[in-house]
């Protein structure tokens, strides 16, 4: 990873770095690649880091977030080999003032794993999980026993191997196992009308699958950090479940079911007028297709009328119009960034063209309009994995902001209409004052929450800090609308709209959460700034007790704070 790539970043923001379509497409490459490592040189490591466990090599290496905003160069990190190696390196850190970040695949936007501005001198150790901790063996015939650095790719590929699956995944194959438990990572998924769930399955998020953990905590007879093993139905599990960075988990048991296979439809021919029309409108709305399918994401280009609707279905058997598929990764035209693109981009970072978003925008949903057809992949079948996982790191990288709407599963149409409305009216007001603050698009996925029953163990507790965590308060939710808005880095007013867009949601819906790993607590400056947010509207998403639960036991759990940063710091207060 080079400076060329942070800086080409922030041009059009008062950077002088030339934007071509070369640069853009050398960019998006290097940033796809794993951080440059470096191998430490013994007498400097010997120097700085005194009595560093011999067994564990040491190197420096950058850090890069998914879209590059937050960035550190030359910090000090590690590969352990294994779960004994971590807890030598925490006792470590520990004992010499060092602050553990677990790193994965660096594949989000929050700063919950490094912050921005971090130095190369800062006594912060990155772990690296992806390396080595990435074991993967069949525990029965209903779990899988998987180290937190395996890829979610490898997790399911492994899976399937064995007649597996899961109901829902993230689109990225990428992300780390540990990465995505940590923030509660999800699909999209409700059961359609007249579906009952699966024994094995969950319609809420991988966190809600886990039937023990293994962490690293502070053990007080010992005095040290030590290994230890939690299952589903202890209170400690329940905060370790979503821990967003405040512990480090080697290794989980996940409950697992029978594999099914997909059939994925995309269709980009239905107006937004009517795919987020008011509830209780005849056609083709977003909760008719709920109804349906149970499985539905709206992808909305900024400026254009005709989102990109992808549609699972469970299909035992090939449909005679489907493309079988044996692989995932089915949409290159999305996966990598075609030239027309390419060259938007780079005319709107290199000239600070924003005017140009509802070009980009346009052209985007071209592209893909155009791509489903050429490619085959409109309507496509085959085992689970091959339709859930749909996005490379090659793809196109933008910042985004996130949110989970908790509702009941009959009131979806109008979280979408009332979000999708108010969107529409506020960046149509910043356009007519020639202000572009969103040139991405609107992402809109609907799953169910995390009903511990769902992990098949009597006594299991809900993840405390989950998105999707249930509220006792009100029973009736039993769905979360997830709301994302993603624009290129650097995009001037972006942080300011977004701000309105998150006001807007804690305003009208009172189940509103933050997604963790995106943008939110938005001051008309920067994401995760507004104290309000920060001290009061996020904890009291969860509620007081729930809040408080979970950040006492991150607290005994590591009372000396090795595994955290500064903004988490903030957040817990």
């Amino acid at each position: 990873m080079t400076d060329h790539v942070a800086n080409n970043l922030q041009s059009g923001n008062g950077s002088s770095a030339p934007w071509t379509r070369r640069g853009f497409l050398l960019s998006a490459a290097a940033l796809a690649t794993v951080p440059v490592l470096l191998t430490a040189d013994p007498a400097l490591a010997a120097a700085e880091l005194p009595d560093f466990p011999a067994e564990v090599d040491l190197y420096r290496s950058a850090y890069r977030n998914w879209v590059g905003e937050i960035t550190a160069d030359g910090l000090w990190a590690c590969a352990p080999t294994d779960a004994d190696q971590v807890v030598s390196v925490v006792n470590w850190a520990w004992q010499h003032g060092r602050r553990v970040r677990a790193r994965g695949s660096s594949h989000g936007w929050s700063p919950l794993t490094i912050e921005s501005g971090t130095a190369s001198d800062a006594p912060v150790l990155l772990v690296d999980t992806a390396p080595h901790l990435t074991g993967l063996t069949l525990d029965s015939a209903s779990a899988v026993r998987a180290g937190t650095g395996v890829t979610l790719e490898a997790l399911l590929t492994f899976l399937e191997g064995h007649g597996l699956g899961l109901t829902a995944a993230p689109a990225p194959g990428d992300l780390t196992l540990g990465g995505a438990l940590a923030i509660d990572a999800h699909g999209t998924a409700v059961p359609a009308k007249g579906e009952e769930r699966t024994a094995g399955h969950t319609f809420g998020s991988l966190s809600n699958l886990v039937l023990s953990l293994t962490a690293v905590v502070w053990d007080s007879d010992t005095g040290a950090y030590v290994l230890r093993t939690y299952t589903r139905d202890e209170a400690d599990c329940a905060a370790l479940l979503t821990h967003l960075g405040r512990s480090l988990v080697t290794e989980v048991v996940l409950r697992v079911g029978a594999n099914a296979n997909l059939r994925c439809l995309s269709r980009t021919d239905i107006p937004a007028t009517e795919l987020f029309a008011a509830p209780g409108s005849d056609g083709r709305t977003f909760a008719s297709f709920l109804d349906e399918a149970g499985r539905a994401e709206a992808i909305w280009f900024a400026f254009t009328e005709f989102p990109w609707l992808k549609v699972w279905s469970v299909a035992p058997t090939k449909p005679l119009t489907s493309r079988r598929v044996s692989s995932p990764y089915n949409y290159p035209f999305s996966d990598n960034v075609p030239t027309l693109v390419a060259d938007l981009v780079g005319r709107i970072l290199s000239d600070g063209a924003w005017y140009l978003a509802p070009v980009l925008g346009n052209a985007q949903l071209d592209v893909a309009a155009l791509g489903l057809t050429a490619t085959l992949s409109a309507d496509i079948w085959g085992p689970s994995k091959n339709t859930l996982l749909y996005v490379r790191p090659t793809t196109l990288r933008e910042t985004a902001n996130g949110y989970a709407v908790l509702t009941a599963l009959a009131q979806v149409q109008r979280v979408v209409h009332e979000f999708t409305e108010f969107y529409r009216e506020r960046l149509a007001a910043y356009a007519a004052l020639g202000r572009f603050p969103v040139n991405g698009t609107v992402e809109i996925r609907v799953t169910g929450l995390d009903h511990s029953a769902d992990a098949e163990l009597t006594g299991a507790r809900a993840p405390l800090l989950s998105a999707l965590r249930p509220s006792a308060e009100h029973p009736e939710w039993d769905t979360a609308v997830w709301l994302d808005v993603l624009t290129l880095p650097g995009t001037p007013y972006a942080e300011e709209f977004l701000r309105e867009l998150e006001q807007f949601l804690f305003r009208s819906f009172d189940g509103t959460r933050v997604e963790w790993s995106k943008g939110w607590a938005y001051t008309d400056q920067a994401a995760w700034s507004d104290e309000q947010v920060l001290g009061t509207a996020v904890p009291g998403s969860f509620g007081e007790s729930v809040w408080g639960q979970a950040a006492g036991t991150f607290d005994r759990l590591d009372p000396h704070g090795v595994f955290g940063n500064a903004f988490l710091d903030r957040l817990f207060g």
